[in-house]
């Protein structure tokens, strides 16, 4: 169950089970993260504890950060030492907009089958294992989870087209590498101009500004990448134009446009 007219308009609250659904983990998780004081306490309604998006995030930057190797004592550690005589609210701000997803897109679930036809029936073994440690599929059993309907849609365009799904993956793994590469960039850029080195816990007013630059800096990033891209596409096509032309004329028609161009 999801509340949707909490204290404030516009705010949404869950009950334990919707809340550990929508951050992915098990219900004995979510209270197992309490005891150990990784979650504030819940608000409470009577008997019913309600849990607002502030705890959600928090699940959220809890899982990136054991993703990251980190054990759940440094963790409790870490958000101790933040939270010390800080706002959590203000912290909690600050989570949600550095792990919130850049991307919207939702996953598409379909059978077995309607991914073999997607792909032209050329969804082998091989195939698959490449797929799941891309991070593009994931197993359901009787169904399968692809991570974004776009990516979907592309790959099964440029299989239809008549490029192998074999070759299609490993340019995936490559795009991956590069994107991987961009964003560790970005990131290195705005640490090293932005974000100040101290020795202390940074002030509210401090965790608003950073905040409010990782909100606006949000489109920057997306926008750079796709511009970049476009126009390294331009430059590309056009180095390759030539060969293009060369590899698409028959043999003997340059001899033949020479010659009726000379009648």
């Amino acid at each position: 169950m999801v509340d949707e007219g909490a204290d404030e308009p516009g705010t949404r609250e869950y009950r334990i089970d919707d809340l550990a659904e929508a951050a992915g983990v098990p219900v004995r998780t979510v209270r197992y993260y309490q005891e150990r004081r990784l979650l504030p306490a819940p608000r409470r309604s009577g008997r019913l504890a309600w849990y607002s998006e502030a705890h959600l995030a928090r699940l959220r930057v809890i899982a990136r950060l054991l993703e990251r190797g980190h054990t759940l004592g440094g963790i409790a550690e870490l958000l101790s030492a933040w939270e010390k005589g800080r706002d959590v609210a203000d912290l909690l701000g600050f989570e949600e907009a550095v792990t919130a997803p850049w991307g919207d897109d939702a996953p598409v679930r379909m059978s077995w089958e309607e991914l073999s036809a997607a792909y032209g029936h050329q969804v082998t073994p091989e195939a698959l294992r490449e797929a799941e440690e891309l991070g593009y599929i994931r197993d359901e059993g009787a169904h399968v989870a692809h991570l974004s309907r776009r990516l979907l849609e592309t790959s099964t365009t440029l299989v239809r087209e008549g490029i192998p799904l074999s070759a299609v993956l490993r340019a995936g793994r490559d795009v991956q590498d590069h994107a991987d590469r961009l964003a560790a960039l970005f990131v290195d850029l705005v640490r090293r101009h932005l974000v100040e080195e101290r020795d202390e816990l940074p002030s509210t007013e401090e965790i608003a500004r950073l905040t409010r630059i990782v909100e606006r800096l949000r489109p920057v990033a997306e926008t750079t990448v796709l511009v970049e891209f476009a126009r390294a596409m331009d430059r590309r096509i056009g180095d390759e134009l030539g060969e293009i032309l060369r590899s698409l004329h028959a043999p003997g028609g340059e001899a033949q446009d020479d010659g009726a161009a000379r009648r």
